[in-house]
């Protein structure tokens, strides 16, 4: 099935607009979960409760309201919000174009493919091809959902896609974290550690080989609850014994690559019996929390 458009867009360098149709790139596969009421498994309904007046409101009774001091506020309608809005420039207008390589991925937060327009065809090629043949990205701006977005567009496939990025100001400084700088490292530990790096690399990022096997444990349990089965749940297997001596973890794990057999993948039928360590980690202990805070 095709593909299906969400909006038109229009993207602006010197002189040059191309108009654009933009796609939802991505799909988060992960299961969720809905609020039932114990007794008779229906759904609930969550209310909008206003405790000054103590009472549920409605939902025509709200207005949007920034807070600039400590439970101060100020108000906004829908129609001022728009009128802000419309003041900005409707069009992905790029300002610069940098190599790929010289954009840290932290700043990556959302993405979208983006499809040639009517008209926009031979110029949305040019664009393509241009930033292919130089190694080079474009970096810009664009306005959605009320916010003007850092984006950066680049080559993909036979066209463009279109990353959303977070501003210099929503990235904290990585001075923050505090690493231990001062430990030393020994030649001998420095060389281990390259040729574990080594014997686990690969020449392509190949993500089909990967699976959430949470996911498929999860669905696997849903529908024995859906047939009417009883779920069992394993007890935990038990924490690995920590390892103090450095140099003795790195020899056994590039012994244990050795005597596995295992050499970077090849191609595809490789890739497909490969496990990756990752994977392999969480059937050893216990999974931490989930992934690190998103704006």
């Amino acid at each position: 099935m095709a593909a299906r458009s969400i909006a038109s867009e229009t993207i602006s360098f010197g002189l040059v607009s191309i108009p654009v149709r933009l796609y939802v790139a991505t799909q988060s596969q992960q299961a969720s979960f809905n609020l039932l009421h114990e007794k008779c498994r229906t759904r609930i309904r969550q209310q909008l409760y206003c405790p000054s007046c103590e009472r549920v409101v409605e939902r025509n009774e709200l207005v949007k309201g920034y807070q600039f001091e400590r439970e101060r506020y100020v108000t906004f309608t829908d129609a001022e919000l728009r009128a802000v809005e419309a003041a900005a420039s409707p069009t992905i207008d790029i300002h610069e174009f940098v190599p790929l390589e010289r954009v840290d991925p932290i700043y990556f937060e959302n993405v979208h493919y983006l499809g040639p327009d009517k008209g926009g065809e031979k110029a949305y090629r040019l664009l393509a091809e241009a930033m292919r043949d130089t190694g080079k990205v474009a970096l810009g701006q664009h306005i959605s959902r009320g916010k003007e977005h850092l984006v950066l567009i680049r080559p993909f496939g036979a066209g463009l896609v279109m990353h959303e990025m977070y501003y210099g100001d929503e990235v904290r400084s990585f001075a923050e974290i505090p690493t231990d700088g001062a430990v030393k490292l020994r030649d001998s530990e420095t060389e281990l550690a390259r040729r574990l790096v080594e014997q686990l690399s690969a020449a392509e990022f190949r993500p089909d080989q990967y699976r959430d096997e949470y996911r498929d444990r999860l669905m696997e349990a849903v529908q024995k609850k859906v047939d009417g089965e009883e779920v069992t749940v394993a007890a935990p297997t038990a924490k690995r014994a920590e390892v103090i001596d450095l140099m003795e973890a790195l020899k056994k794990s590039l012994a244990g690559r050795k005597a596995g057999g295992e050499e970077p993948a090849a191609g595809p039928a490789r890739a497909a019996k490969r496990r990756p360590a990752a994977a392999a980690r969480r059937r050893e202990a216990p999974a931490p929390g989930q992934r690190a805070h998103k704006k």
